[in-house]
């Protein structure tokens, strides 16, 4: 009889604990929903809908009654778009600009940590401008670059240097032009999180190191380099993402020109989806795009079990 009645009193409690947990999981997804629907409508349906429309022939302003499946021909269009390939060159151009920015951005955060006083002085100087309006920087760097009366080819001159380059209005400077814009602008965001690396190593190791009699460049190769190495993946990986998103800079600076020196893969997306109304041909565009992202990210984490210690 006892236990009968403790069987009862046990399915009772169970029965009360799963009416609260699904009273507690409604309550969860109610707040949460909001987010969930916001992804689904902002970030998921976009996404599904371009790899649909990567395979069809479409102009948004024409309804969807005029959409036509045309299967792989717009990635065999693609094939032969010089633009495209032009402007899938440039992408891989412009990555250089993310070893280039770590390596300065290590080198300001190894001085600036170790051997410059008001340090927060310095972290706020080289952060302004990644928080800055690009199109301030672009009409202050269009300044700096003007053919004639600009700063930086006053100084050539200065030095003997009779034609110094037109940057931006040069189809051979133009990019170079950018990917220093570009340096400059991603200097800050690097260094503040190279010294907040530097920062969590335990000065220990140092310390050790100085009683044996170590030098400075092997303290950097066997304490410094490894125990950043996280640091330094994590801004290999949103380094590269970011030039594959480079866009504010050229259509403020280039508009992809001249001669398409400029253009980028996600600028020449935009020209196709709302400047040439070439739905179908940017989604295959935006899906080649995912595909390189995808791809290098999926290289990099196979690739950092080699060289990066946790």
């Amino acid at each position: 009889m006892a236990s009968e009645v403790n069987w009862t009193s046990q399915s009772t409690q169970r029965k009360k604990k799963s009416k609260i947990e699904k009273s507690e999981n409604l309550a969860g997804f109610l707040f949460v929903s909001p987010m969930l629907i916001g992804v689904s409508i902002i970030v998921l349906f976009p996404i599904i809908a371009t790899f649909i429309l990567a395979f069809a022939d479409w102009k948004f302003v024409q309804g969807i009654e005029n959409l036509q499946w045309v299967g792989l021909e717009n990635f065999s269009e693609l094939l032969g778009d010089k633009k495209f390939i032009q402007s899938v060159v440039n992408n891989a151009i412009f990555i250089f600009t993310v070893p280039i920015t770590m390596l300065v951005a290590l080198c300001l955060a190894i001085i600036i940590d170790k051997h410059v006083y008001l340090k927060s002085y310095f972290k706020v100087a080289f952060f302004m401008p990644y928080i800055s309006s690009v199109v301030a920087i672009a009409v202050v760097w269009q300044v700096l670059f003007h053919p004639s009366q600009g700063p930086i080819n006053q100084v050539l001159m200065s030095f003997g240097i009779e034609n110094p380059p037109t940057w931006i209005s040069d189809p051979n400077f133009a990019l170079i032009s950018v990917m220093i814009i570009h340096i400059w602008i991603s200097i800050g965001f690097n260094l503040i999180v190279y010294i907040a690396g530097l920062q969590s190593i335990p000065k220990e190791l140092y310390e050790a190191a100085d009683i044996d009699g170590a030098n400075t460049w092997y303290k950097f190769r066997n304490i410094t380099f490894p125990l950043i190495s996280p640091t330094s993946f994590f801004l290999l990986i949103t380094g590269i993402i970011a030039t594959f998103k480079v866009f504010d800079l050229i259509a403020v600076l280039t508009q992809g020109g001249p001669l398409n020196s400029t253009t980028m893969l996600v600028w020449h997306l935009y020209e196709m989806a709302f400047l040439n109304l070439e739905i179908g041909y940017a989604s295959a565009i935006a899906v080649v795009l995912f595909i390189f992202v995808f791809t290098i990210t999926i290289l990099q984490w196979l690739g950092q079990k080699k060289w990066v210690n946790y």
